[in-house]
């Protein structure tokens, strides 16, 4: 590495840029709330919902009245119309509580020409759409460390009202990771970040959370240009994450490295994640959003099947 070298202190790259990035959540955040609903409508016009009998205040269904149920199960109103007895099903209902946390750190500002979004944005449109898609669904939504779970209608601009209160504030500083909570068994938890924290501080959190027996759900998120490296000759590298610099003479020579390392890294995210009984779902900002939040919400309710399982158990 004779042609590669750090940066003297003179000559560092201004860490207090990426700070600054995050105050334009509040003027962005119109539009990615506009693409959010737009996503989370598409995903729930494509999916079938998952009702079934039990306890319940909406109506499901007459079904005929079985020899030994109660009589006072009986609709005599329906009943009164012919010849036969019916009962009258609710729709079963159990609310679960889901948390969704967001990286904002200054490594998810980054965005390559090949990307349809920045990874910051591509986060927050998952994570609002998310919360959407779960609150039509029946379950209670919360953001980790900032706001309760709630179950109404509006919660994507309850969310981004709470986002752009919390930016606001002038000690904030974006964290890499999640705040640490007694997340009960009967909770998820959706975690959405680029992962490029150190690996033992990821699974230290990881396990953290997950010590109360809550499922959570890991999206890592991507810009192509971090999975394809398209980098030759004189190249300078930059981390947004603290002031240092790398410039190299031939960018080319150092890419199967690369690869390796990230595989490795991402290996090793995955792995933590599935020993606690977690999931890691991979997106790149390439890709539409509605992919990953289809593909996400279909881990939510494996989840919520698995832990009801468990908990009637």
């Amino acid at each position: 590495m004779s042609d590669a070298r750090l940066l003297d202190a003179a000559e560092r790259w201004d860490g207090d840029r990426a700070q600054g990035a995050a105050q334009d959540v509040a003027r962005r955040l119109p539009s990615l709330i506009v693409a959010a609903k737009e996503v989370a409508a598409s995903v729930m016009h494509g999916m079938h919902g998952r009702r079934r009998a039990g306890i319940g205040e909406n109506f499901w269904q007459f079904r005929p009245f079985v020899a030994g149920e109660p009589a006072g199960n009986v609709d005599w109103r329906r009943s009164a119309r012919d010849d036969r007895l019916y009962v009258r099903e609710r729709e079963w209902e159990s609310a679960h509580t889901v948390f969704v946390w967001i990286d904002r750190s200054a490594s998810m500002a980054f965005i390559s020409k090949l990307a349809l979004q920045s990874k910051f944005d591509r986060a927050i449109v998952l994570g609002l759409a998310a919360a959407d898609l779960l609150v039509r669904g029946g379950e209670r939504v919360g953001l980790l460390g900032l706001m309760r779970p709630i179950a109404m209608r509006n919660v994507i601009d309850r969310f981004a009202e709470a986002m752009i209160s919390e930016e606001s504030v002038s000690s904030f500083k974006a964290s890499e990771l999640p705040p640490t909570a007694a997340l009960q068994s009967r909770t998820q938890l959706i975690w959405i970040s680029d992962f490029l924290s150190d690996l033992a501080e990821i699974d230290d959190k990881i396990a953290r959370l997950a010590a109360g027996g809550a499922r959570g759900h890991l999206v890592m998120i991507a810009d192509p240009i971090e999975e394809t490296f398209p980098f030759s000759g004189h190249t300078e590298f930059l981390d947004v994450d603290s002031q240092a610099r790398l410039r190299v003479g031939r960018a080319e020579a150092f890419k199967e490295e690369y690869m390796l390392r990230l595989g490795a890294h991402r290996d090793a995210v995955r792995e933590s994640a599935a020993k606690r009984g977690w999931t890691l779902l991979l997106h790149r900002t390439d890709r539409p959003a509605s992919e990953a939040l289809l593909a996400l919400r279909m881990r939510l309710e494996v989840g919520t099947d698995l832990q009801g399982a468990r908990f009637a158990g």
